[in-house]
């Protein structure tokens, strides 16, 4: 059975018996909020700055950081109620692959600015990111399945 410490409100503090979940959740927030930030900085400072096939680059590396830093928040929560080995390998496997993936998406577009022909090498990179990615969402789904139904009251 996992302590929790309980907080002088009574409360139990989240990640304070495993500190995985507590990073998880807080990197997959501020990725979450980069991810807004970026989409912003895309959609009103890029937009007229940069070609349409690099604006959809960078709005793949947006979106996928989005969907990813929410696969963060799932795998922090699963972990405080199943924790185990696949979970925590999926948070840091979404964790690498958003700074992979959109990290290269986003400088393989934004290396178009300044230059006649973008930093395409980063693309031969990107795949590493959408791999490791693909691996933390079987691994969540591996948590997930070991997860014991709770028995209903009787």
């Amino acid at each position: 059975m996992a302590r929790v410490l309980i907080t002088m409100t009574g409360e139990p503090e989240l990640g304070s018996e495993r500190p995985m979940p507590r990073t998880i959740f807080t990197l997959g927030a501020l990725f979450a909020a980069l991810g807004v930030t970026f989409g912003a900085f895309g959609a009103h400072g890029l937009k007229t700055r940069l070609e349409p096939e690099m604006l959809a680059i960078f709005e793949t590396g947006v979106r996928y950081q989005m969907y990813h830093a929410f696969g963060m928040l799932a795998a922090a929560w699963l972990y405080t109620q199943a924790p185990s080995t696949a979970v925590k390998a999926a948070g840091w496997l979404f964790a690498v692959g958003i700074l992979i993936f959109s990290g290269t998406l986003y400088g393989l577009s934004l290396s178009s600015l300044g230059q006649a022909e973008p930093l395409k090498w980063l693309g031969m990179i990107t795949p590493l990111g959408g791999l490791a990615m693909i691996v933390g969402w079987i691994c969540l789904a591996v948590g997930a399945w070991k997860l014991k139904p709770q028995e209903s009251p009787s």
